[in-house]
């Protein structure tokens, strides 16, 4: 079972590399963030014509989250509320699919320290927490995924010192990802690739791409049960390269 996510930075300007990408690369589950749509405007019949159940949590122009899967999808629950967009608008959306319960996540930015962007980003992350503290349990079959917005170690960025007093990069960002580590969730990627250089997201500007210049910001977590399965992962580098790209690669994990 393949289970990859994307931060596919606009759904609809990008559905055709998408869909291109779904038939190269066959994930069952594919986990999107900032799909930038409403829910009315998400593209469900060409997903379905490929395949793939689709659900998807947009607000128009900007975040969006969605779930296509082709393994069913089920015991979909919008927002931390199960409803409507958060107050930091339409990051969350969560689902059932082959017996795996599916969390796709697009964490705010911040922006830069010490500003209100910042301190709400760690306000969405203790939310999140508190959520799959009240949801779940350690020992179920359960993955987070998506743009979780934190490079969780210096060998997640290609230069350390670039990124002292940034965003991303930060002690208590770090330590909202660790505190998820600590709940119970496995860093599934860095479980076959502990290696440094590895990276989902490289700026636009300046040829960032090209000179290696990225984040590993994405990510894919597991529980104890998912991560004794998980018999690969990789990044897709290629998916990064070509006309009108997202600025993220997608990220896939196998399991047994």
């Amino acid at each position: 079972m393949r289970i990859a996510t994307w931060n596919v930075n606009s759904l609809k300007a990008r559905e055709g590399r998408v869909e291109e990408w779904l038939a190269l690369r066959t994930p069952d589950v594919l986990l999107m963030q900032e799909t930038k749509l409403s829910d009315e405007a998400a593209p469900v019949l060409p997903f379905r014509m490929a395949g793939y159940e689709l659900a998807h949590h947009g607000e128009g122009r900007w975040n969006g989250v969605a779930i296509a899967s082709r393994v069913g999808i089920a015991d979909v629950s919008f927002g931390f509320e199960g409803r409507g967009p958060d107050a930091e608008g339409a990051r969350f959306v969560a689902a059932t699919c082959g017996g795996i319960r599916l969390i796709s996540v697009y964490a705010p930015n911040g922006r830069a320290l010490e500003t209100p962007f910042y301190a709400a980003k760690l306000d969405w992350f203790d939310r999140l927490i508190e959520w799959i503290a009240r949801s779940a349990r350690p020992d179920d079959a359960l993955i987070l995924g998506g743009d979780l917005n934190v490079a969780p170690g210096d060998a997640d960025v290609y230069d350390p010192l670039v990124y002292i007093g940034t965003t991303h990069t930060s002690a208590p960002e770090r330590h909202a990802f660790g505190e998820l580590i600590a709940w119970g969730l496995v860093d599934l990627y860095r479980l076959h690739h502990p290696e440094p250089g590895r990276f989902t997201w490289w700026d636009y500007r300046a040829g960032n791409f090209h000179k290696g210049l990225g984040m590993r910001i994405d990510h894919l977590l597991g529980t104890q049960s998912i991560a004794e399965r998980c018999v690969g992962a990789e990044i897709d580098r290629d998916a990064r390269k070509g006309k009108l790209p997202s600025d993220h690669a997608p990220m896939w994990i196998d399991l047994a």
